[in-house]
């Protein structure tokens, strides 16, 4: 029963910066400039012939990036690769928010609210060997601070002296969107005035055979450039990718007292989950978080001008998506999958693609789905975006995400408009 006095006013929740590390760049100057020439990030991993069995030799890393003077060895000692690109996302992402070093970051009224599938692999490998060789050798007093689940946020927080909220999303391929969406829902209810949302995942062959053993890997190794195929009757299967993408969320009135500029508004966030399987996707489900997006929103389904998909490119996925689409928008609904650019960047991709989308909606122009020649038929009918992209000035747009154990996610971003 509610208590007098206990009503609580919904927040608008703005974005007022970005920062990411990404195959294709580390800015949306670079990223852009690949998604208009339709150039994609896969490139051949002869590192990893090593590893018998392995069938996918393909990945999309992050792009080069460098580190300023004050990331030296005391601040990342307990960081591996994962930790080290978030904290530099977040930095950039603080950066264009004019955030930071903001009195705000120490107040307790902001938090973080990040994931990754897991920590840095390498560490993970070092517990591994005490186990297999009954030794420690290599096992240090910061080895499992760069294995844990949470060492995006927690490296985060301690690098940026956050003292509000830390919300881990460690959710496979829902990590990103569901570190969005949880804080999101912080500063909508009034718990927190402004968060650090997102997610990371580094590259390693250890996470590529996890897909290689359900043989949803892209085996196209001679030819880098016309995988991964999403939607594509001719898919083989994902290829990875790597980086990291951070979005500053903020409580509207707070943003718009300090002047701050404002890159979109986010007004819904539905998530739920199958309750099935632990790999194969439901349709129905992935609707329904759609739906509850758009219910989150107050809005109905043909208000929604455009939806990034997840487009992995594998078999179950892609058909189990695009019917779930078709379900709650129709054939009319314009769609394109990123990844055909940068891969699957596991934790980081649900941060990564909305932001991708929030600035492809400012642009008035949304980029294609890459390699994608002949629909599969199985696939259900839509609007896919194919050749140079689409000139569109879209109000509201769709981000979605999916991920093992049946996890679904669904963003709304509107266009800012001063």
């Amino acid at each position: 029963m509610s208590q007098p006095g206990n009503t609580t006013t919904l927040k608008r929740v703005v974005v007022t910066g970005a920062g990411a590390i990404s195959p294709l760049g580390n800015d949306w100057p670079s990223i852009h400039l690949h998604l208009r020439e339709c150039r994609n990030a896969v490139q051949h991993m002869p590192e990893w012939d090593i590893y018998e069995g392995l069938n996918t030799k393909l990945a999309a890393p992050a792009a080069e990036f460098e580190l300023p003077p004050h990331y030296n060895r005391k601040t990342t000692r307990s960081m591996g690769r994962v930790a080290i690109m978030s904290v530099r996302a977040t930095e950039l992402a603080l950066q264009q928010a004019g955030l930071l070093g903001d009195p705000l970051l120490a107040s307790g009224r902001m938090g973080v609210s990040y994931g990754s599938s897991s920590g840095t692999h390498s560490a993970v490998g070092d517990f591994g060997r005490m186990l297999n060789e009954h030794t420690t050798e290599g096992i240090s007093a910061t080895t499992y601070l760069k294995m844990m689940s949470h060492t995006a946020p927690v490296n985060i927080g301690v690098f940026f002296g956050l003292q509000g909220r830390v919300i881990t999303t460690s959710s496979a391929c829902t990590s990103g969107s569901q570190g969005v969406g949880s804080a999101y829902e912080a500063i909508r209810f009034g718990k927190q005035v402004a968060m650090i949302a997102g997610g990371a995942e580094q590259l390693d062959a250890t996470a590529a055979a996890v897909f290689d053993t359900l043989f949803a890997t892209s085996v196209r190794n001679d030819d880098p450039q016309s995988t991964p195929r999403p939607f594509d009757a001719h898919r083989d299967g994902l290829v990875l990718g790597e980086g990291a993408c951070t979005l500053i969320l903020e409580d509207l009135e707070h943003a718009q007292a300090r002047g701050a500029t404002i890159l979109a508004e986010l007004v819904g966030y539905g998530t739920n989950s199958d309750g099935q399987h632990v790999t194969q996707p439901s349709a129905d489900t992935m609707a329904q978080a759609m739906r509850l997006a758009l219910e989150d929103a107050g809005l109905t389904a043909d208000q929604i001008d455009y939806v990034n998909a997840h487009g992995t490119a594998t078999d179950h996925g892609d058909i189990a998506e695009t019917t779930a689409t078709a379900q709650v928008f129709g054939a009319r609904m314009p769609i394109s999958s990123l990844k055909s650019y940068v891969g699957h960047t596991l934790g980081a991709c649900g941060a990564y693609e909305a932001w991708l989308t929030i600035e492809m909606m400012r642009e008035g122009w949304f980029a294609p789905t890459l390699n994608l020649e002949t629909r599969d038929p199985r696939c259900a009918e839509l609007d896919y975006i194919t050749g140079e992209g689409r000139d569109l000035q879209a109000e509201y747009v769709m981000s979605n995400n999916f991920a093992f154990g049946g996890i679904n996610t669904s963003l709304i971003f509107r266009r800012w408009q001063d």
